[in-house]
């Protein structure tokens, strides 16, 4: 599944934080779509269309807030040793971007580190299904319109597809102001009233696309943007003044695909792997 591309974990449970990796040692063309008022990241310019570097090897999704990001230069380092990244002339630089999310009132204050980052990558796998309480979502929680006090704990999911010979995963860690939705049935899954409003600004949702379907970096673009839908259906309310909900895509360009049927797929998953990521134990 998605030959290129390799995933891995760093996990704190005593101070409830990590980190998760997204690996493509050889580049993969990439997009990213920001939103809500918060957001933690690194290097999302590098996406823009209009931009030299044409290819990514890495994501990072990380707990730690904008400490966190710091575990992405343990994944340039790993990277850098295996002699991948853009070829600037005298040497080669990894290009890793990253999102983080807020978990810092989770457990003891902690957030990973470079070698968390390195750590990570060196325990990196080929794309399986996974779900709970792991690297960037060790701290995971959502439903936080009443505060930390009263939130409910989620985590961090990969869910798979493959139609033919189009495959997708997404990486999704959901940290959420808002309520939790079945984006079928309209029902909440985990939910507060409103009885008390004093939200938290422990936010984020962060997720990864990856695709082996043959993109350009506009349409990667695009495929990120579109796959926010997914956040508005499952999560209530989303894209707030406190979230910095971040999708990336990341593909291999190996096959050709109908763009409406990979936006529409890209959404489905989206919502299958937010479900996943918060079907965890208050």
């Amino acid at each position: 599944m998605l030959d290129g591309f390799l995933i891995g974990h760093y996990t704190n449970q005593d101070s409830q934080t990590g980190v998760t990796v997204v690996l493509a040692p050889q580049g993969a063309v990439g997009g990213v779509s920001v939103r809500g008022g918060a957001p933690a990241t690194h290097e999302t310019d590098l996406f823009r269309a209009e931009n030299t570097v044409e290819k990514v090897n890495a994501v990072v999704l990380s707990g730690g807030s904008a400490f966190g990001l710091e575990s992405i230069s343990g994944v340039m380092q790993f990277l850098h040793e295996k002699g991948c990244g853009y070829d600037a002339g005298g040497f080669r630089v990894p290009i890793c971007a990253g999102a983080s999310i807020y978990d810092l009132e989770c457990g003891s204050f902690d957030y990973p580190n470079k070698a968390a980052g390195y750590f990570a990558c060196q325990n990196a796998l080929p794309v399986t299904e996974i779900s709970g309480r792991i690297g960037a979502g060790a701290g995971a929680t959502v439903c936080k319109m009443n505060g930390m006090k009263r939130a409910k704990k989620s985590g961090m999911a990969v869910v798979t597809a493959k139609k033919g010979d189009l495959e997708m995963a997404v990486v999704t860690v959901v940290n959420a102001l808002g309520n939790i939705f079945d984006p079928v049935s309209g029902k909440p899954i985990k939910k507060n009233d409103f009885d008390d409003l004093s939200p938290s600004f422990s936010n984020t949702t962060i997720s990864c696309v990856l695709t082996n379907a043959s993109l350009t970096k506009a349409q990667a673009n695009k495929l990120a943007d579109v796959t926010q839908d997914a956040y508005a259906k499952c999560i209530r309310p989303v894209h707030t003044c406190f979230d910095g909900d971040s999708i990336f895509v990341l593909t291999s360009g190996a096959v050709a695909a109908n763009p409406v049927e990979l936006q529409m797929l890209a959404d489905s998953l989206c919502c299958k792997a937010i479900l996943a990521a918060v079907s965890q134990n208050d």
